[in-house]
């Protein structure tokens, strides 16, 4: 017991080190971690705390937990960094403790105190650890429905069978269906290996049925009867159906995509335990298939299979892998002795040393924060603000000023029919260049990759004044032409 204080403690500094220290300093980013800020916060402001919007546009990109849990940090501590990145570090101190508490339970205590230490001190878990994105809650439900089965199915107490399925609510109120295909196609296929599905035939099971309709209903039913089709179409349709079946980043798709996340995601573990393993293999050591093990591996094993088996691939889709990836490589490691620990304090140096000298001001370069303070005084005044020939619109600046931020587009492009297809992911709000030209009489702030401003001067025609300069990015004033009679 007191070994376990301990662990727990230098677990929860770990935490502290690693994970809250340092995110009031990291800016929101373009062009993901702007999407959900800017959707949060509002939400906020609207008062609408059930359907997620942005640019005062519903947005059914994601289902609501990861939501809720920036309206609750931005409750609580308002429209700050800090409160942003609050949720994903909060759930990575529930990781790490879900961690042990199941490593402990599942073998002993020294294996779930390495294990946690390993999942700490990986790369891919320090980086989703600190975006703002829904995967590290995902992490946690994913991985607690999946435990509750097992802990149900070893103890051959299926109560635990109503807390698998409350989970796999949760799971699917913050990233959607894979929530609950998930772990379900994983139990399945263990209890195949196994051949034992006579499991699944309790009454625990249908009681869990219920549950997980009640809790997930609780978001679905009422957005469905609220927005109807459009809401089944492009959330089911789009970014569930579509994003396994078509590639929206179609140079990732390639079969070593993940083999290449695995290796860096569990720096610098990995490429210790690797040659580990294959020395012990070639010596005609066997890796023991005991039940623990088989779902271990099934687990791992498919996560990966299914996310390689999809179209459009992102960093962060396998990281449900990352509980039987990291106990499976605990019980190398525990006979590092004194060693793992030194290594695990270098790597914790290594990672606030990166903190603040490498993310602090990469972030920095990937957000319009700085040019949201040097516009703030003209759009005071009454400026409006645009984006010129930019790939992804600069939703970081409407996030950080409050000011709607548009997208300068032909006119034949806004009055091209919209299709389900990735176009429905572009959500600036679109403005035609010749309005923008007409308009002489409102002062204008644009944001553009034209270093020079010839472009922009070609476009919209004026005396324009560099205001700031970003990573690829600047910003332009125009001051407004008073002589333009009305």
């Amino acid at each position: 017991m007191i070994d376990e204080k301990k662990h727990l403690w230098v677990l929860g500094a770990v935490w502290v080190l690693l994970y809250l220290l340092g995110n009031n300093m990291l800016t929101i980013t373009d062009p993901v971690e702007c999407n959900y800020a800017e959707t949060a916060r509002e939400m906020v402001l609207s008062g609408d705390y059930f359907s997620p919007q942005i640019f005062g546009n519903f947005w059914f990109d994601k289902p609501i937990l990861f939501y809720w849990e920036l309206i609750a940090a931005f409750k609580l501590f308002g429209f700050t960094d800090f409160a942003t990145r609050l949720a994903p570090t909060l759930m990575m101190g529930v990781a790490l403790g879900l961690l042990y508490w199941w490593g402990r339970r599942l073998y002993n205590s020294t294996v779930a105190f390495v294990a946690a230490l390993i999942m700490a001190t990986s790369l891919e878990s320090w980086y989703v650890g600190h975006a703002v994105i829904t995967d590290m809650t995902l992490l946690v439900t994913v991985s607690f429905t999946l435990i509750a089965f097992y802990c149900g199915y070893r103890e051959r107490n299926y109560n635990w069978y109503y807390a698998s399925w409350f989970s796999a609510a949760l799971a699917v109120l913050d990233k959607g269906p894979i929530g609950l295909c998930l772990p379900g196609l994983i139990i399945l296929l263990f209890l195949l290996w196994q051949r034992d599905f006579k499991a699944l035939l309790k009454k625990q099971l249908f009681g869990g049925l219920i549950i997980f309709c009640a809790v997930g209903g609780i978001w679905y039913v009422p957005m469905y009867m609220m927005h109807g089709q459009d809401f089944v179409d492009v959330f089911l349709g789009v970014h569930n159906v579509m994003r396994a079946t078509v590639s929206e980043h179609p140079r990732d798709n390639v079969w070593y995509y993940y083999i290449g996340i695995f290796l860096a995601g569990f720096f610098p573990w990995v490429f210790a335990a690797i040659p580990a393993f294959i020395k012990k293999w070639r010596s005609g050591w066997r890796l023991q298939l005991d039940t623990d093990t088989r779902f271990l591996l099934v687990w791992a094993v498919t996560v990966f299979g299914v996310f390689e088996c999809f179209a459009t691939k992102y960093v962060t889709y396998t990281f449900p892998y990352m509980f039987p990836v990291v106990l499976l490589m605990a019980r190398h490691f525990c006979h590092w002795g004194r060693k793992f620990f030194y290594a695990v304090a270098v790597m914790a140096l290594i990672y606030v040393v990166l903190l603040f000298g490498v993310a602090v001001p990469k972030m920095a370069e990937h957000s319009a924060k700085a040019m949201a303070v040097a516009a703030q005084p003209y759009l005071q005044q009454g400026a409006e603000v645009y984006c010129l020939n930019r790939r992804d619109g600069m939703v970081s600046f409407t996030y950080y000023t409050g000011h709607f931020i548009y997208d300068l587009v032909p006119q034949s492009e806004i009055d091209k029919a919209r299709e389900l297809d990735w176009s429905v992911t572009d959500i600036v709000p679109k403005v035609s260049i010749e309005a923008a030209a007409a308009d002489k009489k409102k002062p204008l702030l644009v944001i553009t990759g034209d270093e020079d401003g010839k472009a922009l001067k070609e476009t919209l025609p004026g005396k324009w004044r560099l205001l700031e300069r970003g990573r690829r990015d600047y910003l332009y004033y125009r001051e407004a032409d008073l002589e333009v009679k009305p």
